[in-house]
């Protein structure tokens, strides 16, 4: 397996995970899951960025991510630090916009399972807000028929109470990971743009994962959870500054 483990990625591992290890005491069910060789696709949740780090320093084999590119933006320190631990975790930066660059991402992932590596995906498409797990994209059925591989769902559990959105630092205490039992997606061969039977693989994803984290489940995106959450944000401070007094005007 050294082979398929570049330089920065065997640094980075050997630096990072004997600290993680020593301050949040992460433990892993289901490792024997993991094929020993040849491509598979973790599809797992995503409640933190904290999920990035602990996955790939904990699974023995090299696991690549499809980030989005903005990681990779390297301005000034803090982007150069970034791009470099991205780099070093086996991201690989995509554009998210949507459309074309939806096509191309799926083409990078398949370049990647196609060179026998193992990907990861986070169906939800975006962290969860607020720690459920809402509605998987269909791009991970698609990738699993196009390029023949079993699915692994994935959980990660504890990340979201130790690093929330909007949170730089993370808290100390123990995470954990589940690794659930290969889904083997081969009856349907052949059927990769048939819109249905994408959901339904995505659906069947999604309840495995949800099984394994025990979280609540949202039938909506994430990214629409997040929308109408932020919309309530702006009109709650829209309706405070509105009832805020205004201070009286001294006769002159």
């Amino acid at each position: 397996m050294a082979g398929e483990t570049t330089m920065g990625y065997r640094v980075t591992k050997i630096i990072l995970t004997p600290i993680l290890r020593s301050l949040f005491r992460p433990w892993v069910e289901g490792m024997d899951h993991v094929p020993r060789r040849g491509p598979a696709i973790f599809a797992s949740n995503h409640v933190s960025f904290s999920d990035s780090i602990f996955l790939p320093l904990m699974v023995p084999r090299k696991v690549t991510f499809l980030a989005k590119a903005d990681y990779f933006a390297g301005k000034g320190v803090k982007g150069k630090l970034t791009k470099a631990f991205m780099t070093g975790v086996g991201q690989v930066p995509i554009d998210r916009s949507g459309g074309r660059a939806s096509e191309d991402a799926l083409r990078t992932g398949l370049r990647i399972l196609e060179s026998g590596k193992l990907l990861v995906i986070y169906p939800e498409g975006t962290r969860s807000p607020d720690g459920r797990l809402y509605r998987g994209r269909t791009g991970v059925a698609r990738m699993a028929l196009e390029a023949g591989v079993p699915v692994l769902p994935v959980a990660m559990i504890g990340t979201f109470d130790i690093q929330p959105p909007g949170q730089v630092i993370p808290k100390i205490k123990r995470v954990g990971i589940k690794i659930g039992e290969p889904l083997d997606f081969s009856r349907y061969e052949g059927m990769q743009n048939d819109r249905f039977v994408l959901r339904s693989m995505t659906d069947e994803i999604m309840y495995e994962i949800m099984t394994l984290s025990g979280q609540e489940y949202v039938d909506q995106y994430a990214t629409k959870a997040k929308a109408d959450l932020e919309e309530a944000r702006r009109a709650a401070a829209q309706a405070l500054a509105t009832d805020e007094p205004r201070p009286n005007k001294q006769a002159s």
